[in-house]
């Protein structure tokens, strides 16, 4: 029998990349491949890359070099590339490092095991097309490999927006949903395995509109129907948009038992100028009766949001206008970054505040933030939460799991086992998580 050929995915950026790595392992897999943790035995190693980050390209470039030696020492070893710098650079990638074999876009890593035929004899490819095929439907149909008791599943690709720094319209196409019963089979094969929570995945997942009985099917209508899956417990979704939080999405944080309180609903600033000219076609009140709006269905609801310093013709007064948003708010995780341009996004063509300045915001946001995170945490120390428990900490005895408000909380008990879902009273609060003991 012939030995499994190795393959190594290194994958940077957001869940729905985690997703895509894991859907191209399996599709490997029936190539012959199974996984390593190391880039050095490889047969195949895959970069799944990002291009949101500040020169997310020239850090792919970079992490190529670092493979030349492998390639010198063994001429067999496949590289690609895949994911949002992939769809974005293809061409170009090839031309600069010839020691690439395949580059694969977001829309098409159903096709890498005909990809992977034609390299092992001798060709170089590149498939950054946008099929009419749904990708999905190509995947291998077997069981999914499963890292623990909470997974991804992906339901819509994709946006409509085009926010004028972003290049996911560009590098993921339009939005597309996938059918509710294509979701709701590999939810129920997830459950079926021991997972207990899903977290439903979109570049714009509350835009989701999958065809199902009677029609196209909201968000919300997929969560209560996802809900009524024995041994499904808790329910999230990522990332959402302002515009889309409709009616009974809002509705569903109040009455729905298993979707959790926590949102991630980023709004990027809090000037009305700049969001006009990120093409956000939403106000800063839009966005603050919105939460208004949630936290009226679910009062302990904890809210993350992201958020961009320096866009092109920020000013003093609209950063201040971002400060003032934050304090509204009151959030218990942020992501925030300086503005950096993305080749072809509208924004790329107007002048970027000055660094400095941009450096100075960011530090000022960023630790308003650390405080209202700290504030959140310290206020959960002596109050009971539910823990689902994942894996083993760092220190013997050791579980770690997530609270329903997505705290990292740590639980230092023998009974304390992966996979169950525990009630834990919180005792301290670290920098980044909660410390607690089972009730």
């Amino acid at each position: 029998m012939a030995e499994p050929k190795k393959l190594f995915i290194k994958t940077y950026g957001c869940q729905m990349n985690v997703y895509d790595s894991e859907r191209m392992a399996e599709a490997l897999g029936a190539s012959g491949y199974v996984t390593t943790q190391s880039a050095d035995d490889a047969d195949m190693i895959l970069l799944n890359t990002c291009h949101i980050r500040e020169k997310a390209a020239e850090k792919v470039y970079s992490e190529l070099g670092r493979f030349k030696a492998l390639k010198a020492a063994n001429p067999d070893l496949k590289i690609g590339v895949a994911g949002c710098v992939a769809q974005a650079e293809g061409a170009e990638i090839m031309r600069r490092q010839p020691l690439v074999d395949l580059v694969v876009g977001p829309q098409t890593y159903h096709r890498l095991p005909a990809m992977e035929a034609a390299v092992r004899a001798g060709a170089r490819a590149v498939d950054t097309d946008f099929p009419q095929e749904d990708k999905f439907d190509h995947l291998p149909k077997g069981p999914r490999a499963m890292r623990g008791p909470s997974a991804f599943l992906t339901v819509q690709e994709g946006c409509d927006k085009f926010c004028a720094f972003c290049v996911v319209p560009y590098t993921r196409g339009a939005e597309v949903s996938r059918p509710v019963a294509r979701v709701l089979a590999e939810a129920e094969d997830l459950v079926s395995r021991g997972v207990r929570e899903i977290t439903l995945l979109g570049q714009n997942v509350n835009a989701y509109h999958g065809d199902g009985a009677g029609g196209a099917w909201g968000l919300a209508r997929l969560i209560r129907e996802l809900a009524r899956i024995e041994g499904l417990e808790r329910i999230r979704f990522t990332t959402s948009h302002p515009n889309d939080m409709e009616d009974d999405l809002i509705a569903a944080h109040g009455d729905e038992p298993k979707l959790m309180p926590y949102l991630h609903l980023p709004v990027q600033s809090g000037s009305d100028r700049i969001l006009k000219a990120m093409n956000r076609k939403h106000t800063a009140a839009d966005y603050l009766r919105v939460i208004d709006r949630l936290r009226a269905a679910r009062p302990d609801l904890l809210l993350s949001g992201d958020f961009i310093v320096g866009f092109p013709g920020e000013t003093e007064a609209d950063f201040q206008d971002t400060l003032a948003l934050v304090r509204a708010v009151g959030y218990g995780q942020a992501y925030s970054f300086k503005y950096s341009a993305r080749p072809g996004t509208p924004a790329a063509e107007r002048a970027g505040v000055a660094d400095d300045v941009a450096s100075d915001r960011l530090a000022r946001l960023q630790a308003l933030l650390a405080q209202q995170q700290r504030e959140i945490q310290e206020a959960m120390v002596g109050r009971e939460v539910s823990v689902l428990l994942e894996k083993p900490g760092r220190m013997a005895g050791q579980m770690v799991g997530k609270s329903e408000y997505l705290h990292a909380v740590h639980v230092t008990d023998p009974r304390a086992k992966s996979g169950d879902i525990a009630r834990v009273r919180i005792v301290e609060s670290r920098p980044n998580s909660l410390a607690g003991v089972l009730v």
